[in-house]
């Protein structure tokens, strides 16, 4: 009887041994820094990520979003923006797959106005405003910690929307993000 308690002992801690699927570098590496190549080549601003891995299942990160572009050109609409954000990750693999995110928004942008046909050229103004969102994405990360995002979102500005008739009610977010998970 001691045998095969012993024996049954034996197969079952294998047994539980096998069943963790959580690769060392997922544990060990709590850290992560992206750059959107989206927005650089698009929009010429340089977007710079940081998160922390809180867990398997949880990340805040922050956002750091200016703009490479110095003339006043119609596309150059926001020129810095900082964005603090918590992500929420629903796979069963370490902090990666599909996403929901919160993020709240510090940005500054430029607000075009009363176009002048003789010179071809909007007045601007330069806005600060803050939005609260949500976005969406999927995430995808290598053996070696290689990583790979693509995310949008939206959020609604919360305070210079009434100014005037021009400015803007909601600030978007898009990505699609290379970096290295260390």
């Amino acid at each position: 009887m001691k045998k095969l308690i012993a024996i049954t002992l034996l197969f079952t801690s294998i047994f539980a041994f096998s069943q963790d699927d959580s690769l060392p570098q997922d544990t060990n590496k709590k850290h992560e820094i992206t750059i959107n190549v989206l927005t650089l080549i698009v929009s010429e601003w340089a977007d710079i990520s940081y998160e922390y891995l809180i867990n398997e299942e949880s990340s805040i990160g922050i956002d750091l979003q200016f703009g490479l572009d110095s003339n006043d050109d119609f596309d150059t609409y926001r020129t810095f923006s900082v964005t603090p954000n918590y992500r929420r990750y629903f796979s069963n693999k370490y902090a990666r797959g599909f996403f929901i995110e919160g993020f709240g928004m510090l940005h500054s942008y430029r607000d075009f106005f009363n176009y002048d046909f003789n010179s071809g050229t909007y007045d601007t103004t330069t806005q600060t405003d803050f939005s609260l969102g949500i976005s969406v994405g999927g995430k995808w990360v290598t053996k070696n910690g290689f990583v790979a995002e693509i995310f949008g979102g939206i959020g609604r500005n919360l305070f210079n929307s009434d100014e005037d008739y021009y400015s803007t009610d909601v600030a978007g977010r898009v990505g699609i993000s290379v970096g290295y998970r260390f």
